[in-house]
This record gives structure tokens, sequence and C-alpha cells, in this order.
């Protein structure tokens, strides 16, 4: 593939040290696809405030991801901003916010992700009543879905469309429910739409079982896997740490070990970008190795560690990937 400006760049300036490691991670994603293979991105922390969506949208749309594992934080934080992008509130200085200064960023409604304030209202409340009426109509039909398909069902409905207010092809989350890209999204109640749907439980307008669980991921996750990771495999491109990409890398281990699948293959390529301390029980900053023991990850495996801010090296990497 011919290399656009950002590729040359990175090929030309980054050679040593993570800038090295950035490029050889890109390399191997590369290969991994043009040998056949299939990828896996998970998404940690803030990614989609962070609007990681004007480049792994491309990459969903060319095919260059297959599957995604995210929080459920991820998941809505894209539709936040695709629905409520002109209320948000950037604050460089937020290093030297008093306590003070924060609460009074919660008294107008806006809360911190870092740099960047999310408008609660504009965004949460101009989802909730759309979302709302997925939820309800799937348990009237007495059917039960996903939380990223219901988010799929509002998406392609057109309902949120007046209130779009990025160019939509910088939404990860239109990529993909056009797609209809696997997700596997665990601990969603951890989230504020999960929030928000606990909420109508414990008013008795929703049942709880109209919502799938996180075991119901899994089991989805190993029939995907099961279809998916023949020939070169299924590779392992883990943004940050947390459960987004603890929780998918088990489906291996839990196959082999707990269902004596034993002709279920490894992980063929991983690759985290994490700035996490490699310390005392930390698994987040753990090297790829220490995979290999829990089954996870083989001895052959193509193992990438980078560590340095997401938000810099993700788009970089994918910059790469697409030719950019």
């Amino acid at each position: 593939m011919n290399k656009g400006p950002v590729s040359q760049f990175i090929a030309h300036h980054y050679r040593h040290f993570n800038s090295a490691a950035l490029v050889d991670a890109a390399k191997g994603y590369e290969k991994h696809l043009l040998e056949g293979g299939k990828m896996m991105v998970t998404l940690a922390g803030a990614m989609s405030t962070a609007e990681l969506g004007v480049s792994l949208a491309e990459m969903i749309r060319q095919g260059k991801v297959d599957i995604i594992s995210c929080t459920g934080a991820n998941l809505e934080e894209d539709l936040m901003n695709l629905v409520a992008h002109s209320h948000y509130v950037r604050i460089p200085e937020y290093r030297d916010l008093t306590p003070q200064q924060e609460w009074d960023l919660l008294e107008k409604g806006l809360n911190r992700v870092t740099d960047t304030c999310i408008p609660e209202e504009e965004a949460f409340r101009r989802l909730q009543k759309h979302i709302f009426e997925c939820w309800k109509s799937a348990e009237d039909k007495s059917e039960r879905y996903f939380p990223h398909q219901y988010m799929y069902q509002m998406l392609l409905s057109g309902v949120l469309k007046p209130y779009y207010e990025i160019d939509p092809k910088d939404s990860w989350m239109i990529a993909a429910a056009e797609r209809n890209l696997p997700i596997v999204c665990p601990g969603w109640e951890d989230s504020t739409m999960g929030n928000i749907f606990a909420s109508y439980v414990i008013k008795g307008e929703l049942q709880a079982s109209t919502m799938k669980s996180g075991i119901e991921y899994m089991v989805y996750l190993s029939d995907w896997y099961r279809k998916n990771s023949g020939g070169k495999g299924v590779g392992f491109f883990q943004i940050a740490g947390g459960i987004a990409g603890d929780f998918p890398i088990c489906v291996v281990p839990m196959m082999y070990q707990d269902l004596g699948w034993h002709d279920v293959p490894f992980w063929s390529y991983f690759c985290q970008i994490s700035d996490s301390t490699t310390s005392y029980g930390s698994y987040s900053g753990a090297i790829p190795n220490e995979k290999i023991t829990w089954g996870k990850l083989d001895i052959h495996t193509p193992k990438f560690v980078i560590e340095s801010d997401a938000t810099i090296v993700a788009p970089l990497i994918f910059a790469w990937v697409l030719g950019w």
C-alpha cells in the first residue's frame, strides 16, 4: 500500500523506544490483516470523549476492525458527542481547579473527564427518551437484546439525526451500526445508560431481563471466536486496560480449560497501548509474556507494548493501517 504523509512522517521520525514500538505494532497489525487475520479492538478509558471516532470510524468502514470490546462509557459517549458536541466545554487548566470550581461545574451540569466536560442535560437527556423507547418496545414484545444492539436500533431508526452536531462519518458507533459490527460490552451496568436502565427497573417500568447480561456477552463472544479464529486467527489490539481488555481476552482460556475445547487457537497478535506502571499485582501494566501463563497468548504470538498516551498513539497506528 502506498503510504500517505502521516505514515511517511512516522516511518522517517519514529526510530527508537516507544516510537519504534509504535511502528512495529502498526506493521504487525497491517501484516496480520494482509495475511487474512481478523482483529478485535478494545476501548477502555474515555476514548470516545477523546473523539477517537475520527480515525476509528474509518477503520471500521474499511474492514480493518472485525469486533470491538468496550466499556459502556465508550458506547454512550460516542453518541453523546454526536448529539451534543457544541455544548461540550474544554478546560485546559483542569489541573488547577479547586474543589469549589469542580462543584461549580457539577451545578452547571458539566461532568468533567480530564480536560473535557460532558454536558449532562444536552447529552444524557437528549438520548434518554429514545433509548427508553427501544427498551420498552423490546420488553412489550418479550424480546431481549444486548446494550449495543439497542443503541444500533436507535441509530439506524434515524431518530437522532435532527440532533447531529458533528459529521456522522466521525462517529464510530454509526460506522459500527451500519456494518452491524459485533460488539462486546462487559460491565455495561457501570455506565450512565446502565444507571438509567437500573432506575427504570427500580421504578418498575422495565424488567432487568430485558437487557442481555455480561455472561451472555461471553457466550456470544465464544461463538464468534470459534467461527472466526481459523486460518491466521484473531488479533487483539488493546487500547488502555480495564475490563474492556480483561474480559474478552479470557475467552480463549475459558474455552480451552473450562470447556475442554483443545482445538481453540490462541490470540494471534497482541498489542497494548498503556501508560499503566508495571507494579505489584498490576494487570494493565503487566508485560504480554505474563499472558502466556494464563493460556491467552502463544510463545510465538507477535507481542507489542507501547507505553504512552493512547489518544496520541492509536490514531497514528490507525493512520498507518489506513495508509494515510
